[in-house]
C-alpha cells in the first residue's frame, strides 16, 4: 500500500491543527505565526515561523509542537527556522481566529492596516467586551499575563478581560 503523497497544502493543514500554547482555541497558522513552509521531498520540510514577540517565552514549545505534529504525520526531517524579518504583526491574525479569541474571552486586537503605532491605538481605542460586546470598557493594566496581552474591565457586565495587543 502506497503512503499518501505529502504536499505543501498537507503541511499547512497539519500545522493548522497545532494550537497556540497560550490561546489553545487558535492555531499557530490562524495566529499568523507560520510564515512559510517548504517541502523538500516527502520526508523533509522547513517551516519558517515568526513569534509574536522576539522574546516569546513559548518559542521552544511552539517549535516542538510543530515539529512533533509533522513527525507524527510521517515527515522524517523537520527544520523549524525562527525568522524575525518581516516582524509579526497582529494584522496577520485571521478573521476566524479573531472570532475564536472573542468566544474564548480575549478581545482580539484592532486591525492596524500597516500602521506601526499600535500601542497608541490600543490606548485610544476601547475594545469591545468579549462577554457582552459593550464598548463601555477601560484599561486596567497594560501588562497582562503575557507580553502580548493587556487587562481591561467592562463597566457594563463588570467582567475583567484580556485584550490581545495590536502590534
Amino acid at each position: 500500500m502506497d503512503k499518501p503523497k505529502i504536499t505543501e497544502q498537507t503541511i499547512w493543514d497539519i500545522l493548522n491543527t497545532v494550537p497556540d500554547p497560550e490561546i489553545p482555541v487558535v492555531s499557530m497558522v490562524e495566529l499568523g505565526i507560520v510564515q512559510d513552509v517548504q517541502l523538500h521531498d516527502d520526508e523533509s520540510v522547513t517551516v519558517k515561523m515568526t513569534p509574536t514577540f522576539a522574546g516569546c517565552p513559548a518559542l521552544q514549545m511552539m517549535q516542538d509542537d510543530m515539529r512533533d505534529a509533522l513527525m507524527d504525520a510521517g515527515i522524517k526531517r523537520v527544520e523549524i527556522k525562527v525568522v524575525l524579518d518581516p516582524p509579526w504583526t497582529s494584522d496577520r491574525i485571521t478573521d476566524e481566529a479573531r472570532q475564536k479569541m472573542a468566544d474564548f474571552g480575549i478581545a482580539p486586537p484592532h486591525k492596524l492596516h500597516g500602521k506601526t503605532d499600535g500601542a497608541m491605538i490600543m490606548l485610544m481605542e476601547k475594545p469591545k467586551c468579549p462577554f457582552c460586546e459593550s464598548g463601555n470598557t477601560h484599561l486596567e493594566n497594560p501588562f497582562g499575563p503575557t507580553l502580548c496581552r493587556a487587562i481591561y474591565y467592562c463597566d457594563n457586565c463588570q467582567q475583567p478581560f484580556e485584550l490581545f495587543k495590536p502590534l
